[in-house]
């Protein structure tokens, strides 16, 4: 038996569908369905789409997790049809936020969609943090004070990205850049612009078919205090970009001189 054929005869057994049932939607016999739940043999990709369809379950899932062992009805469903793991709560109650390693969190592009991933991930419990999917994300950089390398960002999942909320701080997960912590701006039909509360560090736009992930700040995990050093860090930074904002002024007035 392979993980496609236990997740199939599991996913029908909970429709409460006969294998005839069954068969008759993909329009195929009933000995040629038998056959992939026995694992004696594999469907082709267009009886495949159909299956996935029908389950509202994607190929991915399909073919390489044991869903058996997750309480699908409780699972997060996202737009293009993945999957996150369910709410998981603990013996006080409350909700159980994975933690992405800050010596891992690229490979967190990878295993974003793989709920055997997601479950090895270290968790915590804050009493104060309810009613949504909460995970924590290391923050990398000096573009948004106070957070700092060795600090983490617990971000609340969001939906929908028209549920972004203008000058809110969000997590986003891309294809290109991995995780950023950035304050929302604006949204058009491409892209969105986000921008860094360092203003050492200019707003760019983020394609929209880039994005995989998008959290809400929530809350944040600080190892240490933010020192008074640091204040003078980002005033320095302050400085430069003031300079560099004069020299292209006068870059401009040269070119138009000319």
């Amino acid at each position: 038996m392979s993980v496609f054929s236990d997740n199939i005869r599991f996913l029908r057994a909970k429709k409460e569908i006969t294998q005839q049932d069954l068969a008759d939607t993909l329009i195929i016999t009933r000995s040629r369905y038998v056959s992939y739940e026995d694992g004696r043999s594999e469907p082709p990709i267009e009886v495949l789409v159909k299956i996935s369809k029908f389950f509202n379950i994607s190929i991915d899932m399909m073919v390489s997790v044991d869903i058996r062992k997750y309480p699908l009805e409780q699972m997060l469903n996202l737009p293009d049809n993945r999957i996150l793991l369910p709410i998981v709560i603990d013996e006080a109650g409350n909700n159980s936020i994975e933690i992405v390693p800050q010596k891992a969190s690229m490979g967190y592009l990878s295993g974003y969609s793989d709920p055997e991933y997601i479950e090895s991930l270290q968790r915590i419990s804050l009493p104060f943090l309810t009613n949504g999917k909460y995970r924590a994300f290391p923050a990398q950089g000096d573009s948004m004070p106070p957070f700092k390398d060795g600090s983490y960002i617990i971000g609340k999942y969001v939906e929908d990205i028209e549920d972004l909320k203008k000058n809110k701080s969000y997590i986003f997960v891309t294809l290109n850049d991995g995780i950023s912590y950035k304050r929302f701006k604006s949204i058009n039909k491409k892209s969105i612009e986000v921008a860094a509360d360092n203003s050492f560090y200019k707003p760019y736009e983020i394609p929209l078919g880039e994005i995989v992930e998008i959290w809400q700040y929530a809350s944040g995990i600080f190892p240490e205090d933010f020192e008074p050093d640091n204040l003078d860090h980002y005033n320095l930074q302050e400085m430069f970009l003031e300079i560099r904002k004069d020299i292209q002024l006068l870059d401009d007035k040269i070119s138009k001189s000319k």
